[in-house]
Order: structure tokens, then sequence, then C-alpha cells
């Protein structure tokens, strides 16, 4: 998964003139670029990363038999790191083009992380003075151009329906035609399930939903009742799992999402798998579902967006809406000890805004908070690199028409932000989960199988 991804041309319009870019050497009568920034790198990245740092003016740092190449085009991408030490400035300059890597991806991030400092912000602060003396003997001093355009900064109070709505927007509703390059037909935004070691990504995200059908007890409630079971589906995406649940398990479903974009396609999806009598998709908050009953919920990738603070009206509000010994399927991206996805870090800015990565035992205990009584509890960990290596794979091979359709530093985000992720789901840092849950009926009847067996 080799790749070069050369964002200048995204930065041609708000990176300065030629001379901003590759004349600025002049100011600089103490020697090249490298010997500038020599002091500065090395307190960033230490000297044993096996990564090469050239510059504008053809100076370089670094072994020339490298995993990869970090290139800095140009002399705003200082500027951008002095007026925002630490990972906001670095991720600004990537996104504008003045910061470009070659190499391939997972293997070079991971790389640069394992040198970088546990905490790139305060690293960042300490290394401030050098900066400033790099920057004032490259005539950097001054200040940096406006902030990408792809930033976001969602306003009103954290996780209030109007800023959840906005926070979902500029994540999901940059082309339904872009996620489709790298999800594949499935359409399906969320961890896999490889059940085989040959198992491509369609089969691996049909097992994942198979798997969710099975621990909701979808067939279960057809034997005892001789009906489907009613299905909410949380954040239900491009309809993937909606559809399989009416499909394989004759379930009658309702989907809601907060992406316009999304519940178009999903609509259009069910329409032309002729499922439109047993699938409803709506545009519609979580927070509104008032006075419905189901009999079984699925909740997928869509708790990250939900955040601590809100994290208890959700599950209240879900475990309100289920029959008794009605199940819950809570699958969610998980962080040991919790993780914000802060306002300057290049996720919290530029790719999932507001988004929290909470801890399993804290999600245990708010479920049972709401009167679930938790029954299992699965990490799907390494299945999820495998999958963010095929998104990978995928836009890269598609790259250029990534390009042509949101054009290329958000291509670039995506590409950026998936190859990170499978680095911190393959060490540990991140994990996901699903959490299954049931609302017992009176005495305690949870209406549980005896055992696991019919999940595999």
């Amino acid at each position: 998964m080799a790749v070069s991804v050369d964002s200048t041309a995204v930065a041609d319009s708000r990176a300065g003139s030629g001379a901003d870019r590759a004349g600025d050497t002049a100011g600089s009568p103490m020697g090249s670029v490298a010997d500038a920034l020599a002091p500065l790198l090395k307190m960033l990245v230490g000297t044993e990363a096996p990564v090469r740092f050239e510059f504008w003016d053809g100076s370089a740092i670094g072994p020339s038999e490298s995993v990869g190449v970090v290139r800095v085009e140009s002399i705003n991408a200082i500027r951008r790191i002095l007026w925002a030490p630490g990972e906001l400035g670095v991720a600004r300059a990537f996104v504008a083009g003045e910061i470009t890597v070659e190499g391939e991806l997972p293997v070079l991030l991971r790389a640069l992380r394992n040198a970088a400092p546990r905490d790139l912000r305060k690293a960042g602060i300490r290394a401030l003075p050098a900066a400033v003396d790099a920057a004032r003997r490259l005539g950097a001093i001054g200040l940096p151009p406006s902030p990408p355009p792809e930033e976001s900064r969602p306003a009103g109070r954290l996780h209030s329906p109007l800023r959840d709505a906005a926070a979902i927007s500029h994540h999901y509703d940059v082309g339904n035609d872009f996620y489709r390059l790298f999800l594949g037909p499935r359409m399906t935004y969320s961890c896999a399930r490889f059940v085989t070691d040959t198992a491509t990504l369609e089969e691996a995200q049909d097992a994942k939903h198979e798997l969710i059908c099975r621990k909701l007890g979808l067939d279960q409630y057809v034997a005892e009742h001789q009906r489907g079971a009613r299905l909410l589906d949380v954040g239900c995406g491009w309809g993937s799992m909606a559809m399989h649940a009416a499909r394989e398990h004759q379930a009658t479903v309702v989907g809601i999402t907060l992406s316009a974009e999304q519940a178009a396609l999903a609509r259009q999806r069910v329409e032309e798998a002729g499922l439109a009598d047993r699938v409803e998709i709506r545009l519609q908050d979580y927070r509104e579902l008032r006075g419905e009953r189901f009999d079984a919920i699925s909740s997928i990738g869509m708790f990250e967006h939900v955040g601590a603070s809100a994290m208890g009206r959700y599950f209240d509000i879900l475990a309100g809406l289920l029959e008794p010994t009605g199940r819950l399927l809570n699958h969610a991206i998980s962080s040991p000890g919790g993780s914000v996805l802060g306002s300057r870090s290049f996720v919290g800015r530029y790719v999932f805004p507001d988004g929290e990565l909470l801890d399993v035992g804290r999600v245990v205990l708010a479920m049972q908070r709401a009167g679930f009584e938790v029954r299992d509890v699965e990490s799907l960990r390494e299945h999820y690199t495998k999958t963010l290596l095929a998104w990978v794979a995928n836009l890269e091979a598609h790259f250029d028409e990534a390009v042509a359709l949101v054009g290329r530093a958000r291509a670039t985000i995506w590409l950026f932000y998936m190859a990170a992720s499978s680095n911190g789901f393959e060490d540990g840092g991140l994990a996901i989960h699903q959490v299954l849950g049931v609302v017992p009926a009176a005495g305690g009847r949870s209406g549980m199988p005896p055992t696991r067996s019919n999940w595999s």
C-alpha cells in the first residue's frame, strides 16, 4: 500500500506565492532549512526515527534508506506550527498541502508515532523556543495563512441536538459516491468480522451483521412469536444492517440517522432491494423517539458521537423503547480510560468533531444504571485493523476518483485518519466492543439462550 500524496495543488490558493513556498531561504544566511530545523525536529521526533525529512530548499534530515519521507513544502508550515504548537499546527500544514508524505502510510505513521513524545502538544510548547529560533533564522516570523476550509468548529452546547447534527453532517455528508469508493458495495462504515483468513471485506461485513442479528435473537423471536421482530437501528448509515435484518431474519426495521445524504441513499437502496414494506429510514435524532416500542435495538458505530455527558440519557431512552426481554447491541469504538477527540487534534478538528471514545467499563456501568442486564461483552479489535487496511487499500486504488469527488485535501484527510487508526487498533490503544444488554421482564426473566452456541 505504497502511496505518494502530493497535495500542493490544494495549497496553491492558500499557501502564498511561489517565493513564499520556495524562496525564503534568502533570509537564512546561517545555512540550509535542515540546519535551522534540526534542533526542533530532534525535540519532536528524536534522532532514531527511520524517516527522512526533506525541505523546500532541497536539504534533508534523516536516513536515505527510510520507511518513508516527510516533505515540508513551504515556509508556511513553520508559521502554522509556530502559532499552533503540536498536533493542530502540523495538521493544518498537512491539510493545506504544506507538508506531504511518501511511503506505506501505516508503516510511516507508526514510525513517527513511536518516535514522537506521548503528549505532542506539551512537547510542542516545550519546543517553542527552538521553533521561534528556527522561524527567525528562516524569515518565517509572521502570521500564518488562514486555517484550511475543511476544518470543523461546531458551535453551540456540546452534544446538543443541533451541534450533534452539524458534527454528523461534517463527517458523513461529504458524498455517497466518495464513501462507496472505499467502503465497497455493502456501504458499511463500521468494523467488519473476518471469520476466515480469506474472507473478503463484503463477506466480513455480512458476517458482522449476521452476528449482531443472532445476538439480538431475531430468529429466536420469530420462533417464539410467529412474526418478525420490530428492530430499531440507531445510526443506520446507508441501511445495510436494516436490510440484512429484514431480508435474512424477517425483521421490521426502523433505521434513523442524522445524515441527510445517508438517509437519501439508504431509502433508495431499500427500495431497490424490494424491502420498502419492511424497512423505514428516518432522518431523526434518537432523542426524538417517543411512544414507540421495539423488540430489539442495534446501535453500530454511532455511540462515538453520543459523549460521556449524554451517555446516561442515551441508554435511558433506548431502555424505555424496548419491550420486556428486549435486547440492545451497542457496537462502538472504545479507549482504555476514555478519550476525547479534542478540538486541537487532527481527528477532532478535521474528521470527527466532538467525538468521544469511552472506556467499555463505563459503558457497561451506564447500561446497568439504565436498567439493562449486561449479558455479553466482545472485543473485535483485530478485526478493525483488517477492516481499516482494506478501506485504505480501496481509497488508494481510487484516489484520483476521490480527489475528483471531494477534493485532494479531504481525500487525503480520510486516507490518513484511516491509516493511523489501523495502527491504534493493532497496538491496543483503540478497541471496539459489542456490549449486549437485555431489559428483564417481571420476575427477572431474560429470554436469553442458555449458551452462545448459536452466535458463531
